[in-house]
């Protein structure tokens, strides 16, 4: 089931129907979508379509040569190229006798870069002294994001400037990542997001005819289970030391924030953590956060968190119970999953969930004011002297209007003490003269909150049947 990425879809759509030669670098973390994302696109169009795998050079460019021979309506039997410049030479040959458009896909183009590092100048050579003068549009794609943003967008690459668009490719948001659970109830996309988060592959897992604790038993606390090793296997697939990256990531999860308390949560030194902390925010697992307004360059309120919702979950509730999976007890351990501590940490994630509603209601021209930047924001309340937080800002500083909000996550709520709470707060937040709140809400608001809503102006209620509603 193809779902979401109009966007992308768009953007292809677009540079395929332009004139001349294009290319398009395609990347994103494993289990993303973007070989689903380039089937989608290819379909109806001339396509060459080479996918490399982690082996020889020699063995890559065989399969590449039989590729563009079926592709050319040549027997495939023919010899395969002396080099990947005479492959290219001869595919750049073929798409001028072609005169219209066709696709040339190469995916897991780091695969073969990596075996045969003479690739991205082989490539750069047949761009710039053949394929600029053809119709064929390029599409490199590949998971490793760090050889792609070096050895291909990177100043020092030889392919460097020569992509017509770029592309890096994110796990969906909470609305696309419904339409793979069309049967699912609200609250159990809810659920389902702050489990399995945005990354298409987990989500087609699911069995969207079962219930949502089931789906989680079998998936997550089971020995057999898909999605029961796979934060392991993508760290040992991405990175060097796979440990360390494991131990800071449960770190964080366990409540560590601070570089200084992950390191010593980690076992690692401190002098070394920051190495970890930034390449698990480059690969979109851990981001650092700031108080709204803060400069990230300068706050000491930094935190850092577990991004990527899967990643939480797992790292929160899977990880602490290994040890009773692989002893065969992970139903019982699969239930310390669905109380209290599992409806807190889904309060949390619908938080989330309300600042992606914001940026996409933005994007629709739907918000009172068109925003230009989100966030969070906590810190000392000097009336109530406490701490104290705002859970959602959108703003737009050169018109000085702010819109905050409070998410809650509950059935039964006090919605007059909220909005109270939410007023008081407010202002906090400085250098905004016109200020907007919003109560997001598990369930519709009352008929007295509705009522005051309206007098008001200046309040927006938003239930969660509101956040599933379809644009």
């Amino acid at each position: 089931m193809f779902v979401g990425r109009e966007e992308e879809l768009g953007m292809l759509e677009r540079l395929y129907r332009k004139r001349g030669f294009q290319m398009v670098v395609l990347y994103g973390r494993r289990r993303v979508g973007k070989t689903t994302l380039l089937g989608e696109f290819s379909k109806g169009k001339p396509t060459l379509y080479f996918t490399a795998q982690v082996q020889s050079a020699a063995m890559n460019l065989l399969s590449f040569s039989k590729a563009a021979y079926r592709f050319f309506d040549l027997p495939t039997s023919t010899g395969p190229f002396a080099s990947w410049s005479d492959a290219f030479s001869f595919v750049a040959n073929r798409a001028k006798d072609r005169g219209g458009p066709f696709l040339f896909v190469f995916d897991e183009f780091p695969y073969a870069a990596e075996s045969e590092p003479s690739l991205p100048s082989a490539l750069q050579i047949a761009i710039d002294h053949e394929f600029k003068e053809t119709n064929a549009r390029i599409i490199l794609s590949g998971s490793n994001e760090g050889f792609i943003e070096s050895k291909v967008l990177g100043a020092k690459s030889p392919l460097f400037g020569r992509r017509t668009a770029q592309i890096r490719l994110q796990p969906f948001d909470y609305l696309d990542a419904a339409r793979m659970t069309p049967s699912a109830t609200d609250d159990q996309r809810v659920a389902y997001y702050a489990a399995f988060g945005g990354t298409p592959y987990y989500l087609a897992q699911i069995d969207d005819g079962a219930p949502f604790e089931e789906n989680v038993e079998f998936l997550f606390f089971n020995k057999a289970g898909l999605l029961y090793e796979e934060p392991m296997m993508l760290l040992r697939q991405e990175l060097r030391e796979p440990a360390n990256y494991n131990s800071v990531l449960s770190a964080i999860a366990g409540g560590a924030t601070s570089p200084k308390r992950i390191a010593e949560a980690a076992g690692i030194e401190q002098a070394s953590v920051g190495k970890y902390l930034k390449t698990l925010e480059s690969l979109g697992l851990v981001e650092r956060i700031v108080p709204f307004g803060d400069n990230p360059e300068k706050s000491r309120k930094g935190l850092y968190i577990v991004r990527d919702p899967f990643f939480a979950y797992w790292y929160r509730f899977v990880s602490p119970n290994v040890g009773a999976i692989e002893s065969g007890a992970g139903r019982a351990a699969a239930q310390t999953a669905f109380g209290e501590a599992f409806s807190t940490y889904v309060g949390k994630r619908f938080e989330d969930i309300c600042l992606q509603w914001l940026a996409r209601r933005n994007r629709e021209g739907k918000l009172p004011f068109p925003a230009s930047s989100f966030g969070r924001w906590w810190g000392t309340d000097p009336a109530a002297r406490e701490q104290v937080d705002i859970d959602v800002i959108a703003a737009d500083k050169p018109s000085g209007q702010i819109l905050l909000g409070e998410c809650k996550w509950r059935g039964a709520l006090n919605e007059t003490d909220a909005l109270e709470k939410l007023a008081s707060r407010s202002a906090l937040v400085k250098g905004y003269d016109q200020r907007h709140l919003a109560l997001f809400t598990k369930k519709p608001a009352g008929a007295a909150t509705a009522k005051k809503a309206d007098a008001r102006g200046d309040l927006m209620l938003v239930s969660m049947r509101d956040l599933y509603e379809e644009p």
